[in-house]
């Protein structure tokens, strides 16, 4: 599927893209390939299966990941962000504990702030043009 087509929902057509950006604790260096990798399974398991939406694409650094997501609108992006930050932090303090607890005493993964950013379709400017050249009533 190419990142502009529209979908549909009973109720509305939609495209909406987001770039999330999560960064580690005090932006320590934890993350390797291995933890890369099981970050992107998981991230895609759970907006597919329980967001009803689709992990675009996905890489990172080992302080901060980037998700481009295209977002169901019946989500409130801040529960879906709290959502995968809490589950993926879980997963990653029990499957690598040996490599999250040379950074973390406690059971921490993530920074509590993260970025969200709408992304896609036509630059502002163009939208902006577009809704002023329309006819008044």
């Amino acid at each position: 599927m190419k990142s502009q087509d529209l979908k549909l929902l009973y109720h509305c057509v939609y495209n909406l893209q987001y770039h999330l950006v999560l960064v580690t604790k005090y932006r320590r260096k934890v993350i390797n390939q291995p933890i890369i990798t099981k970050l992107e399974e998981h991230f895609k398991y759970l907006l597919n299966d329980r967001w009803e939406s689709e992990l675009l694409e996905f890489n990172g650094e080992p302080d901060h990941v980037h998700l481009l997501i295209s977002l169901n609108p019946k989500v409130d992006p801040s529960k879906l962000v709290n959502n995968l930050k809490t589950v993926s932090s879980r997963i990653i303090r029990r499957d690598f504990p040996e490599q999250v607890d040379k950074f973390y005493r406690k059971p921490v993964f993530w920074s509590r702030s993260y970025c969200i950013i709408t992304c896609g379709g036509a630059p502002l400017s163009v939208l902006k043009q577009y809704i002023e050249n329309q006819k008044g009533v």
